[in-house]
């Protein structure tokens, strides 16, 4: 496992180490053509895999027992989003469940396992050509890759308030389906408006003895089908025009506070009791450095070809949740991760590659 005060020691020591180097005209000649031709080495490598979910990890499984040489970037958080879920019950092989930095570390160590080459860094730029895609990482190395696996997830659009950090894996999650079993004959809010929060309000209503939906506009965004089903479920309340302004509870989350009618003559607090938070107010798919290429939707999910992790470039592949604004599961990303190795292994093996 991956220990983090190791890596911040590690970077005090180099820290030390700058602080204190005397920068001669000779030494810092020396270090700026020594920097130079860091930045300007380009290193090739046949498949590069982007990101450290379930899907980069999968992906670098496959494609290590395919002989690819798979190098895989983790990015800035090691086992994406799911290392910060306290508990996964629904992923096979794990009978008596696993937290999500547990089962992260198993897919890390398998990937090790077969040969892939793990690193640490971010990508900084990403230029894709077919068959010689130049991606920068940390802003100074530059790599020159045949294939390539995007597997940089998607992040849970949070509201903004304080708290929301306290109460994570406490009571507030970004996922019902993954955390709506914790919940089961309590009572839980959803904040939303869309179809999300509504099929999420649907699936805590056959779980949780009361799910408030907190919406902010005095309507619904949802398709009018979802809404019709939301309006016909009994144990669901819908607080219109409110908004969640704080949370409270002593070590677990215990209530929300809200504001009614915000910036009206009627405006006003709300207290309900709570046992848990869902936000369901959107994602934001980490597909920006790579839009210039590649073909997305209006929230910016990386489009692929139907039933393929294959883009519109030849050799450039997404998998996970960058690409999937429907199911964003564990274990639907690692599929797609397989299906990413097995979409580059042909596509190498076809070229000649």
């Amino acid at each position: 496992m991956i220990n983090y005060q190791e890596v911040a020691g590690q970077a005090r020591n180099d820290n030390a180490f700058f602080g204190a180097f005397k920068f001669s005209s000779r030494n810092k000649n020396r270090f700026n053509i020594e920097k130079m031709e860091e930045i300007e080495k380009v290193e090739k490598i046949r498949c590069l895999i982007i990101g450290s979910g379930p899907a980069g990890y999968t992906a670098a499984i496959y494609a290590a027992r395919a002989n690819l040489s798979p190098v895989l970037y983790e990015g800035i958080v090691p086992g994406g989003q799911l290392t910060i879920t306290p508990d996964v019950e629904n992923f096979p092989g794990y009978p008596e469940g696993v937290s999500g930095i547990d089962m992260m570390e198993d897919m890390r160590k398998q990937a090790l396992r077969f040969g892939t080459d793990i690193r640490s860094g971010v990508v900084t730029n990403a230029v894709l050509i077919p068959n010689k895609n130049c991606i920068t990482i940390d802003g100074k190395k530059e790599i020159e890759a045949t294939t390539v696996i995007i597997a940089t997830g998607a992040t849970a659009k949070y509201l903004g308030i304080p708290d929301e950090a306290k109460y994570g894996g406490s009571g507030v999650s970004a996922c019902a389906v993954c955390d709506g079993f914790f919940f089961r004959k309590k009572t839980v809010a959803v904040v939303g408006g869309g179809d999300t929060a509504c099929e999420d309000a649907l699936y805590l209503s056959g779980l949780c003895e009361k799910v408030y939906m907190v919406v902010r506009k005095n309507h619904f965004r949802a398709s009018k089908i979802l809404q019709k089903r939301v309006l016909e479920v009994e144990n669901i309340e819908i607080l219109f025009k409110h908004e969640v302004i704080g949370l409270y509870g002593e070590n677990v989350l215990e209530g929300a506070i809200l504001i009614k009618n915000r910036g009206e003559k009627e405006q006003h607090d709300v207290n309900i009791k709570l046992d848990g938070l869902f936000l369901a107010i959107g994602h934001n798919p980490n597909s920006a450095i790579f839009s210039e290429y590649l073909k997305t939707d209006e929230t910016g999910y990386i489009k692929t070809i139907p039933g393929t992790s294959k883009t519109e470039i030849p050799g450039v592949y997404a998998a996970g949740d960058v690409a999937d604004p429907c199911y964003r599961q564990a274990i639907v990303a690692a599929a797609s991760g397989c299906k990413a190795a097995l979409d580059a292994d042909f596509y190498l093996k076809e070229n000649g590659l």
